[in-house]
């Protein structure tokens, strides 16, 4: 008998039909169960850890590419080398004492955490991942005891102190040494960065002032905390030879690869969805899916609004559109809404965008006038815009203002006093600053020993 394809399909659609309709109130009572087992969450929250974790780690790239761009090309490599070495040295020194300084056993001390060495996975982990005939009896116990993986909170914490780091890179660039410019990262990882870190995300004294200090992917306790480290630096290391004038001038320095600017900017653009996306710390529900889901979108329209308004601010103030605050400004917004990026209206999250790109390009030349030479301009995107976006979140949320105005200040005053003290200590024992001649001719040949663009270089001032 030959059978009709279309007749079959028919009769078991209607089949299904009759069997739904059948057993419709036992479908709509318990067929359809909220939320998921313990264990998935613990996947589902892991995972998202480790892959937004590694979307921020790729921000490191964006650091590098942008300083590249924005420094002159005799000094490429040697810039090239502070980020990629910054980097391991920020993942270091987390794990041996920054990590257990900001979030363990921060009761003991009240302002830090332990001051203990290293940080590894837990005992139920370590348990679990040794079992052989006991796998759903550690299973259980460690999805019992934990809502993610604690390494991969680990990573994702890692990689956000080195993005603190490398804001401070792109600030004292083209005048600095190597080996005193790592020290500091060492120091500004393992201890500046987490004792402020564990105030707040720690769970220390800031969540009692008022409704509680609110940073929700780190406006100031990781952007704001590098700009206040770099803006220390480059008081204490002085300006670039030549960039201002006796008479009050500024001397422009262009940049020497603005492609590569670009670049960087595009990537660290992306590596912001999972800095401000990753900070919802779960994927384990519909309703944190739905909150990443809104952080996602605040957050690239906030890049956005930060990139027109430099744009128009530009075209307005000198004439055209100059791409380095360009640049800049879409980084400023996305400082700006990182403090806040699930705020429920988008518009808001353009305004608060737009407003830092506003700031941004009104403080570099500011900065310039204050004889505070910053090569890259990373200190008008995370220190003022950083703390423009922390003031927002009372603003245009439900921030409290005696709170976020405290975390601001007292960050500040440590930061900075912290900072000084390791600054003046290096520039008065093994030196900061390069030789004049090197500064001159460029460092890359006298720190690193060759030359980003060997077949192009000119010896020029």
């Amino acid at each position: 008998m030959r059978i009709n394809g279309k007749a079959t399909i028919t009769f078991f659609a209607l089949t299904l039909i009759a069997m739904l309709g059948i057993s419709g109130s036992a479908f709509a009572q318990d067929s359809f169960p909220v939320g998921l087992s313990a264990e998935t969450q613990y996947i589902l929250n892991s995972f998202m850890f480790l892959v937004l974790g590694a979307f921020v780690m790729w921000m490191a790239a964006g650091f590098a590419m942008l300083e590249s761009g924005l420094v002159r090309a005799r000094n490429t490599a040697s810039i090239c080398l502070k980020n990629v070495a910054l980097y391991a040295i920020a993942g270091i020194a987390f794990y041996m004492v920054g990590y257990n300084l900001m979030y363990v056993d921060l009761a003991d001390h009240g302002l830090f955490g332990a001051l203990e060495f290293f940080y590894n996975p837990s005992d139920d982990e370590i348990e679990l991942m040794n079992a052989e005939y006991n796998l759903d009896e550690a299973t259980a116990l460690v999805v019992e005891n934990n809502d993610y993986s604690v390494m991969a909170d680990w990573f994702f914490q890692m990689v956000f102190v080195a993005t603190a780091a490398s804001i401070v890179s792109g600030t004292v660039a083209e005048r600095i040494k190597l080996w005193p410019f790592l020290i500091f990262v060492a120091v500004l990882t393992a201890i500046i960065y987490p004792i402020q870190g564990s105030w707040s995300w720690g769970g220390g004294w800031l969540n009692d002032i008022g409704e509680g200090f609110s940073d929700f992917a780190g406006s100031t306790i990781v952007h704001s905390v590098g700009g206040w480290a770099a803006l220390t630096g480059a008081i204490i290391l002085g300006p670039r030879k030549g960039k201002y004038t006796e008479d009050g001038r500024v001397r422009p320095m262009p940049g020497s690869n603005l492609p590569l600017a670009t670049l960087g900017t595009f990537i660290l653009w992306l590596g912001w969805f999972g800095f401000n996306g990753g900070s919802v710390l779960a994927l384990g529900s519909a309703q944190s899916v739905t909150i990443m889901s809104v952080v996602f979108v605040n957050t690239n329209l906030a890049a956005a609004a930060g990139l027109v308004a430099s744009m128009l601010f530009a075209t307005w103030r000198y004439g055209k559109p100059d791409l380095t605050l360009v640049l800049n400004g879409a980084l400023a917004g996305l400082v700006a809404i990182t403090a806040g990026p699930d705020i429920q209206d988008p518009a808001m999250a353009m305004l608060i965008g737009g407003i830092g790109g506003l700031l941004c390009c009104i403080a570099i030349p500011l900065f310039d006038r204050l004889r505070i030479d910053d090569v890259v301009g990373a200190l008008s995107v995370h220190l003022v815009a950083g703390i423009w976006g922390t003031m927002a979140v009372a603003i245009f949320s439900t921030g409290d203002y005696v709170a976020q105005a405290t975390g601001i200040v007292a960050t500040g005053a440590f930061v900075m006093l912290a900072s000084a003290i390791v600054w003046l200590f290096l520039k008065y024992s093994i030196g900061i600053r390069v030789e004049e001649r090197d500064e001159r001719y460029g460092v890359d040949i006298p720190e690193v020993g060759l030359e980003a663009y060997p077949d192009f270089e000119a010896r020029t001032n």
